[in-house]
């Protein structure tokens, strides 16, 4: 169905009432304590195992559905469950509910010369919405994370994944009946009309605080486009890896396929690989062996393909395409002052890697280099709130407003001012 501004009337009522819900619930969640809130995290891991079979039958049902048709290879393995990665979901619903709590830390406190004390806390953001494709298991993330911030949240899943996404919903409800807290704390749009996005891009009717996508390129924009609330978002990760002239060359060899040939369809995987013209004799042409017998198709430069005339040449476009497959671009760039200036022209703030062992060619890197994340001789596929340690993420945020890099469950929260005063008036 075409997507419209205009909603029908039943799905005006249907997305406001949803709206409605998610605000009500918001409140009590706001001073849930976090014992409640455990309690819920942990049932609602209890029921997705016990669930198993019901999820995997709704999952095998969504596979089925895309059989034969254009869908990436890449996606198809994000829509496909199995007993590892529901293991795993409920793993880390288990792992959210470890974290601390971040609700109501005092993040700084000081006192006036006129004896006011003030500190700044956390408060939830308050209702939270989240567009997201192909993953089921953002169902299960989302719903946590949103819930062990204090926020009330309102899923809406792509088509492809919508009775695996439901499934797993229907125990997220159940955890959250388990510990007493608002069933509607955690509502999942019941309907694949696009015109439901429409409507939570819009706020329903200020019921929505921040919108979060989680989905391809064409999602995104729209998001970005058209939502009337504040986004947290990423367009895409077009990721890059340099290789220094300084580089351990068995150690660059590593990173390079793990960070492109690890998973090749999430935002952290590699999309051009940047080579120091001082190492074109050493580094070049074992980087793009080994990325060869990876099973990786590579599109050179000019100067490469000098070095390997067999692979095919990459165009203007192969510098900007996050391919999310088992494809590589690859440059030879002027040394690191040459990789930084590629990756100014052609990254999207996302995840950038530098493999050196020249420390001032590091500093240059991490200075220069302005995206949400930077690592030093390491995969880009530790671009993940889990490896950060903050449990599990809703999403990778490039922007710089508010949250940036992993969004987890302290960057689901804002702030507010406590003053204590002792009778003080302004003179």
């Amino acid at each position: 169905m075409p997507d419209t501004v205009v909603l029908s009337p039943d799905i005006d009522a249907l997305m406001n009432d949803i709206g409605r819900k998610a605000k009500a619930a918001a409140r009590p969640l706001g001073f849930a304590s976090t014992e409640a809130k455990n309690r819920a995290l942990h049932a609602m891991a209890d029921a997705i195992l016990a669930n198993k079979a019901h999820i995997l039958g709704e999952n095998a049902k969504d596979l089925k559905e895309v059989e034969g048709s254009e869908m990436l290879a890449s996606f198809v393995d994000r829509l496909t469950l199995n007993d590892k990665r529901i293991a795993e979901m409920a793993e880390g619903i288990r792992a959210i509910a470890g974290l601390a709590d971040p609700v109501g830390e005092v993040i700084a406190a000081w006192d006036r010369p006129n004896g006011l004390k003030i500190e700044r806390a956390r408060t939830p953001l308050g209702v939270i919405g989240v567009i997201f494709e192909s993953r089921p298991n953002v169902t299960a993330d989302a719903g946590a994370l949103c819930l062990k911030a204090g926020n009330a949240v309102i899923l809406r899943c792509g088509s492809d994944s919508r009775r695996s996404s439901q499934a797993i919903h229907t125990c997220l409800v159940d955890g959250l009946k388990a510990a007493g807290l608002p069933e509607h704390a955690i509502q999942l749009v019941p309907i694949t009309d696009r015109a439901a996005v429409g409507a939570m891009l819009r706020g329903l009717n200020g019921a929505i605080d921040v919108i979060v996508p989680r989905g391809g390129k064409s999602l995104v924009a729209r998001v970005q486009s058209e939502a009337r609330v504040p986004v947290f978002a990423h367009l895409e990760g077009l990721c890059h890896i340099y290789v220094d002239a300084s580089a351990d060359i068995e150690m660059a060899k590593q990173i390079v396929v793990n960070a492109k040939m690890r998973r090749t369809g999430i935002c952290g995987a590699a999309e051009t690989l940047l080579v120091d013209g001082a190492a074109i004799g050493t580094h070049l042409t074992p980087l793009l062996e080994v990325l060869t017998e990876a099973g990786c198709e590579i599109r050179g430069s000019a100067t490469v393909l000098k070095v390997a005339p067999g692979i095919k040449p990459a165009t203007e476009e192969d510098w900007t395409t996050e391919y999310l497959d088992a494809i590589i671009s690859v440059a030879v760039v002027d040394g690191i002052s040459g990789a930084i200036a590629h990756i100014q022209t052609y990254s999207s703030n996302h995840t950038e890697a530098v493999i050196a062992e020249d420390p001032a060619v590091v500093e240059r890197f991490f200075t220069e280099v302005d995206s949400a994340i930077l690592l030093h001789n390491a995969s880009t596929q530790f671009a993940d709130g889990g490896e950060f340690g903050m449990g599990a993420e809703i999403g990778i945020a490039t922007g710089k407003m508010h949250a940036r890099g992993p969004v987890g469950v302290e960057q689901l929260t804002s702030f507010k001012y406590r003053v204590r005063g002792a009778g003080q008036t302004r003179p």
